[in-house]
């Protein structure tokens, strides 16, 4: 298999780096790309230093701009480097200007686009990211779920069940495989007072709206707690533009952008975590800190659901009113702190890359025209009955898309045996 990995960001290039790992460590070829849409030392190429990652043999070098004009460049930019290559199958995670560019040039190309991270949903299409995200979905081969429920979400939209594969989610084994690293390396906890809560704000629906931003930093002067907030640019300048910045340097711990690895160092000894990304939100369940996430929805709803994470909007009151709660109440803090990390076990890379070549050997990477174009499709729902009982899900004569008990859908393991009295969605093919 030769393969052609696509990371622009530093969230891309962290989840991407334990697949990056597995492919070099089974001998696999591949080609490692970006398109430049972080490209400071601080926000990109400092992280592909510290995980001790090889230098991208391309880099498009997109930069800043609008939506349009970051998708188009690397479009056009990213369709010749998979025309030189020639990969079986092209990787990228997440939901990007990036992740979308990449997504539609493998469509056109007719070249398998693998996407990991599939599935995730804030059913907010207002968010861009939402939109890249299920665009990239639609038009990918290889979709990788982090969990059931994102599989279900794919499921839903009416993408193939033989097209999703649950992994995990390679956060967790980045977050693990890079905190020894990070011990090893940072220094970072000498520069930051005991006992504090870290803050981390880079949204452009929360940094660029005046209002929304001071009542955001209007919660966190009326906390009284240390606050520890590496500063992203973009929000450092709107700080500034907005007037903030002065009682933000006089009331909080600010730092300048830090790397991945102080970063990781200090999440790990965060007593609280206040965020409106959805990487964050993942790392802080895996090192069991509490997080608080500063939105309205979230992508990651497994984080809520397991107990370590609580959405607190983005109004003052309800931010202070949640971080009340939490810190007030030594039982719903210590709650928090036990939740389980509903991602997998650490070894999502590997599983990934298991698949890519089981699938390559079975010569599902290669895209054709249909033999039959002129059918219809229909779903509909079956009771499982007693010649049904017993057999698993892959030995049916036709395709299990759900699978429905006491109410709760089940993803159609190949593996999984029906019940009786067990509800099934199947597709019928006129």
């Amino acid at each position: 298999m030769r393969a052609l990995v696509v990371a622009s960001t530093r969230p891309e290039v962290i989840k991407l780096s334990p697949v990056m790992r597995e492919l070099e460590a089974r001998g696999v070829e591949y080609t490692f790309v970006t398109t430049g849409q972080h490209y400071d030392d601080e926000l990109f190429w400092s992280f592909i230093r510290d995980l001790r990652l090889r230098q991208p043999e391309y880099n498009v070098e997109v930069g800043s701009g609008s939506h349009a004009y970051q998708t188009a460049r690397a479009l056009e930019a990213l369709e010749e480097i998979i025309l030189k290559e020639k990969p079986s199958a092209v990787i990228a995670e997440g939901d990007t200007n990036s992740v979308l560019s990449c997504a539609l040039a493998c469509a056109k190309l007719h070249v398998a686009f693998a996407h990991v991270e599939a599935g995730l949903r804030s059913f907010d299409r207002t968010m861009p990211e939402e939109v890249n995200r299920i665009i990239a979905d639609h038009v990918s081969e290889v979709l990788f779920a982090p969990t059931e429920r994102a599989a279900l979400n794919l499921i839903e939209e009416g993408i193939p069940p033989e097209k999703i594969f649950i992994v995990g989610n390679t956060i967790v084994d980045a977050t693990l495989q890079n905190l020894e690293i990070a011990r090893e390396k940072s220094r970072i906890l000498e520069a930051v007072p005991e006992d504090f809560l870290l803050l981390t704000l880079h949204r452009a629906e929360n940094v660029d709206s005046k209002e929304r931003l001071s009542g955001i930093m209007e919660a966190l002067f009326e906390l009284r707690e240390r606050v520890v907030f590496p500063v992203h640019p973009r929000t450092r300048q709107r700080l500034e533009e907005f007037g903030l910045l002065k009682r933000a340097e006089e009331e909080l711990h600010l730092l300048p952008p830090v790397g991945y690895l102080d970063f990781l160092m200090l999440l790990s000894r965060a007593k609280l975590v206040l965020t409106d990304s959805g990487g964050v939100q993942e790392e802080a369940i895996v090192l069991h800190t509490p997080c608080v996430t500063l939105r309205t929805s979230t992508e990651r709803p497994e984080t809520i659901e397991a107990g370590g994470n609580v959405l607190a909007g983005v109004e003052k009151a309800g931010i202070l009113r949640t971080v009340g709660r939490i810190l007030g109440d030594e039982r719903v803090y210590q709650a928090m702190r036990r939740a389980q990390n509903p991602f997998g076990g650490g070894d999502s890379g590997r599983r990934i890359v298991d698949t890519l070549i089981k699938l390559e050997e079975e010569g599902r990477l290669e895209i054709a025209p249909p033999g039959r174009v002129l059918r219809r499709k229909r779903r509909e729902f079956m009771r499982v009955d007693s010649s049904l009982a017993g057999k698993r899900i892959g030995e049916l004569p036709f395709q299990v898309v759900r699978v429905i008990e006491a109410g709760r859908a089940r993803f159609p393991y190949p593996e999984l045996r029906l019940r009786e009295g067990q509800m099934i969605e199947v597709v019928r093919e006129d």
